[in-house]
């Protein structure tokens, strides 16, 4: 007998032929129903996802998880606002990339299409369900979405509420489905489904991404972790610097593109420190610092916990950041691209030459001068709602939406050629 994920993606493979011949239009229309119907229930999503708060509470889970997970009435409506948002971008499909005649005669004509059936894996994200949904349909594909266990109320009653409006609308409900297990084994099966989903994205911490690229049959794009850093130079005007790592490490700590480590030129140390954990400190920010970080902290009563080599490399997720003193602008490279996960990187200076070259040599998706990594987002650079951001190179990088889920074909019209 199939599985559950089997039968899943069974049901979304035979709604994505629909939802892949629907007009613009329809799945515009769509889009307006699935934000109505958001705003319409939010009562019933508020109430399940309290039942996920209160486990997640109950669990010991993180304050920046916890963040993650919980809905509001703002929160609900930003979503609904999401989708209205999609709906008025144009269509990514059936787009016409190229048109050339051949020398046989024969027109050659390349356009964009749907992907087909896309799969996402994702934890402790209420939002992911309707962003992903969202997208999904605007891209003219189908999707399975399995949420993780904190917030599987949540997914499973916003899942419903989001399929009931592609009904009302004449689609198949079945081009969004939720799965509604949280077993372990219901993922390991959805990763082997090569025959019937085009795409998988996981989005969640390092563990459930290593997971789905080590075990996936599927093509994988691969939203990374965000161990992002700020490098402030020699240069860089301090009364920028400091405002820039405060809303980078603190704005919102649960998310990828929050700050976790800074680097500080030891050229400007004495200078730049004493304020920095002054203000990270008054901001209840825990701090894990090299020697001359923590001697410094110390002159002024303010703790910082020596750091150890996993500082560097860690993702908190918290209010916690390592902070490190090097000795310019090549160590600061090197650096990030030792710990960093090519993520959100940026760069306080007012040397545009030192600027441009960490620009140049740093390896990541998103590279910064004088400005919070905070900006790393679908809706920040224009893209509307985003489906993940990715820190791999091929097909897609940063963060994406709608154009990396089509693919093209190419069609070719002629009048009778055959090759000789």
């Amino acid at each position: 007998m199939s599985g559950l994920a089997r039968q899943a993606a069974e049901a979304a493979k035979r709604a994505s032929s629909a939802l892949a011949q629907a007009s613009e239009e329809k799945r515009n229309e769509a889009l307006y129903a699935m934000a109505m119907a958001l705003r319409e229930h939010a009562p019933e999503i508020l109430e399940a996802n309290a039942h996920d708060m209160i486990a997640a509470r109950e669990k010991g889970t993180s304050a920046g998880l916890l963040d993650r997970l919980m809905l509001d009435d703002a929160r609900v409506e930003a979503m609904a606002l999401a989708l209205e948002s999609l709906a008025a971008l144009k269509d990514p499909t059936r787009v016409v990339l190229e048109e050339r005649t051949l020398y046989n005669d024969l027109k050659l004509t390349r356009i964009t299409v749907p992907l087909g059936v896309v799969a996402m894996v994702y934890e402790a994200r209420p939002n992911v369900t309707v962003d992903a949904a969202g997208i999904c349909v605007k891209s003219g594909n189908a999707c399975v979405l399995r949420g993780g266990s904190l917030a599987i109320r949540s997914a499973v009653a916003l899942g419903e509420v989001l399929r009931g409006a592609l009904s009302r609308v004449g689609l198949p409900e079945d081009c969004v489905v939720v799965i509604d297990s949280t077993d372990r084994e219901v993922t390991d099966e959805l990763l082997t489904l090569r025959d019937l989903v085009d795409v998988l994205i996981p989005r969640g911490g390092e563990g459930l991404i290593r997971h789905c690229i080590e075990h996936s049959l599927i093509p994988v794009i691969e939203t990374g972790t965000g161990n992002c850093h700020i490098y402030i130079h020699e240069s860089a005007d301090l009364e920028k610097a400091y405002p820039i790592v405060l809303n980078a490490k603190t704005q919102r700590v649960g998310v990828c593109n929050a700050c976790e480590s800074v680097l500080v030129d030891k050229a400007i140390a004495q200078e730049c420190l004493p304020r920095l954990v002054e203000l990270l400190a008054g901001a209840g920010v825990r701090m894990h610092g090299d020697e001359t970080v923590c001697d410094i902290a110390a002159q002024q009563d303010i703790t910082v916990e020596p750091a150890t080599e996993a500082d560097w490399g860690k993702e908190y997720l918290d209010l916690e950041i390592s902070i490190k003193t090097v000795t310019g602008l090549e160590e600061a490279i090197a650096h990030i691209n030792h710990y960093g996960t090519k993520h959100s990187e940026s760069i306080i200076a007012e040397d545009k030459d030192a600027a441009h070259a960490f620009v140049r040599q740093v390896d990541a998706a998103a590279v910064y001068i004088n400005a919070s990594t905070r900006f790393t987002d679908g809706g920040e650079f224009g893209l509307g709602a985003e489906i993940g951001i990715s820190t791999q190179k091929l097909h897609v990088r940063g963060p994406f939406a709608l154009e990396a889920l089509t693919t093209y074909k190419y069609i070719i019209e002629g009048e009778g050629q055959v090759r000789a």
